[in-house]
């Protein structure tokens, strides 16, 4: 069941053309990477998904609904995390996500059921009656992910969680990311490729604007290995016929899709002192 998707979708401010024609389907339960360098159109297409600002043509559809018709009802299904989490520092835990149950429409019987679940899921119980502002980095993104979820939507979007984290931060945050996929679809942006390609089973990859890559990381990574093994093979068939290629990363990947072509040099060669005196 498609709960997302993006019909030729473009975006241009001015003379920049932002996104490009894009178009994509992201199914219920799915976690997809989405790439691509800075300035490449991620944040702005992430913004048109989630009602922020209007495509300039083509369309969005979440769960079947068209955001330029429904969305606020759209808003209810989306959750979002940006880069900077929308925090109140001068709250306690508990009082921010009361606040943004109330904001986001989940009505009073439900708010008891709905804090304790998402307190319990982003292990905040602890630290529930703590001034925001106390609180770690990690647990800061634990709280900015109970926000977005609290309202049990169906499509999470997440603009890079693990920013700034470290080590063990990165993991459980991870972690909570991958336990969404049993109740929602989530759309991951981060320049971090390798935690990508622990968690996603999908890649979306914008250049320029442009989508260049819509696979499944299984195939992406099988699909580069084919291809480096059979270089490998013809390179060394006098050798082990089983010699297979080194496992290509994501970060490979990306980088071989965002290599910039060698300068060519219009300049006049320099000569040595023998080329000067055979020129007269």
């Amino acid at each position: 069941m498609s709960i997302l998707t993006v019909e030729h979708v473009s975006k241009n401010f001015g003379a920049l053309q932002a996104v490009d024609n894009v178009s994509f389907e992201l199914n219920q339960g799915d976690i997809v990477g989405f790439l691509g360098k800075n300035g490449a159109g991620k944040t702005t297409l992430m913004r048109m998904i989630t009602a922020f600002i209007a495509p300039c043509s083509g369309r969005i559809f979440i769960d079947g609904d068209d955001i330029t018709k429904h969305s606020l009802t759209i808003r209810q299904k989306i959750g979002y995390l940006p880069e900077t989490p929308p925090l109140y520092s001068n709250m306690t835990v508990l009082q921010y996500l009361k606040f943004a149950a109330e904001i986001k429409g989940v009505s009073a019987k439900k708010q008891t059921v709905q804090l304790a679940k998402v307190l319990e899921e982003c292990q905040l119980a602890q630290v529930k009656h703590k001034t925001i502002s106390t609180l770690s980095k990690g647990y800061k993104q634990r709280v900015g992910i109970a926000q977005a979820i609290i309202h049990e939507p169906k499509l999470l979007i997440l603009d890079e969680p693990t920013s700034g984290l470290d080590p063990m931060q990165v993991q459980q945050v991870l972690a909570l990311i991958n336990n969404q996929k049993e109740q929602r679809t989530v759309l991951l942006s981060t320049h971090t490729l390798p935690e990508i390609e622990k968690i996603a089973q999908r890649i979306l990859m914008i250049k320029s604007g442009q989508l260049i890559i819509d696979q499944s990381l299984q195939s992406l990574l099988k699909g580069t290995n084919q291809q480096a093994s059979m270089n490998t093979v013809h390179e060394n068939s006098a050798k082990d016929e089983n010699n297979q290629a080194k496992k290509l990363s994501l970060e490979q990947i990306f980088f071989n899709h965002h290599q910039e072509p060698a300068p060519t040099s219009s300049q006049t060669p320099i000569q040595t002192p023998s080329q000067y005196v055979s020129n007269y």
